[in-house]
This record gives C-alpha cells, structure tokens and sequence, in this order.
C-alpha cells in the first residue's frame, strides 16, 4: 500500500500488510467517525479500510459521483507507480531474490523515485497509468463493514464533502 502526495511522490510505503488507524470525522461532519482507508480497483476486495467502486453499469447518481471521486483519488497513485515502474526497470519483471530482500528493493526504489522526483522536479510527461489488477489484499474486517463504509463515503460525497464538478462528469 502505498500514498502519495500529488507531485506522485511517496508519503508513505508499506510493502507488507497495512496497520490501523483511530476512525475520525469527515470535514463537515458532526458524528460518525469513519476509518482511515486505501483506495484501490474492482482487482480488490471491499474491506474496512479498502474503498473500491460500486460495481455494474446501471448506477444511481450516489453510487456514480462515488465511482468518479475514487477514481480521480487513485490516478495519482497510479500514476506514482507508472513513473516508479518507467524509472526503475527492475519492477518490470518478476524479482528472483527472497521475499524480505524484494520487500528492501522496492523500497529503496520508492525512496530512489522521491529524490530524483525532488531533484528533477515535477515532470508529468513520464507519467504511465499501470494497472494493480495483479495486488491482492490480506487483513481484518469483513466486507459487510466495507459495505457501510463505502457507503457512508457515498453519501458524504453528495453532501458535505460535494464538489462543485463532480456532478458534469
């Protein structure tokens, strides 16, 4: 897991499984504190602290502006991992080495991607959508959590946490 600032530099990595945070309040709202959460594609699981898209094509208005606000969120990730993959040919093929020791190469090429980034600067034109179909998810929480939860984002996103364009889209 990983989450990126939008120069697509890392903030912070984990390349084992991810740990918890307290739930808080949204912006703009009152009561029911909600989790800390990833962002990922249809390739994951619905989980606590793993948002994904409403699936199917027939959507309600919620559950499409839902749909459109985690997909602009997780273009910058992708994007991140696009230029760290370009940059670093290593992680275009399998590594033949043993796990702890993968664990170390990606993690030095993440802070490798975030000191050329800063030296070279913000240059979106190496910037390469790849997919995470490949990733799979282990943790806690059951979907039925998930469920709540991505719904509870749903309707925060219609309400306090609207933005004026999303509705065009």
């Amino acid at each position: 897991m990983a989450v990126v600032d939008a120069n697509l530099q890392f903030i912070t990595i984990d390349v084992g499984a991810y740990g918890k945070e307290e739930p808080a309040l949204l912006p703009e709202t009152e009561s029911n504190p909600q989790p800390y959460v990833f962002i990922g594609d249809e390739a994951f699981a619905l989980h606590t602290h793993l948002l994904r898209p409403y699936p199917g094509r027939n959507l309600t208005d919620i559950r499409r502006v839902f749909n459109y606000r985690l997909s602009r969120a997780r273009r910058m990730v992708e994007c991140a991992f696009g230029v760290l993959a370009n940059k670093w040919r290593v992680l275009h093929t399998p590594i033949q080495v043993e796990p702890d020791f993968t664990d170390d190469i990606i993690k030095a090429c993440c802070v490798l991607h975030n000191f050329v980034r800063k030296r070279d600067g913000t240059n979106f034109g190496n910037s390469e959508t790849i997919s995470l179909e490949d990733i799979e998810v282990h943790g806690t929480g059951t979907r039925s959590q998930g469920i709540e939860v991505r719904d509870f984002f749903s309707n925060y996103f219609i309400g306090p946490g609207a933005v004026p364009f999303q509705n065009s889209k």
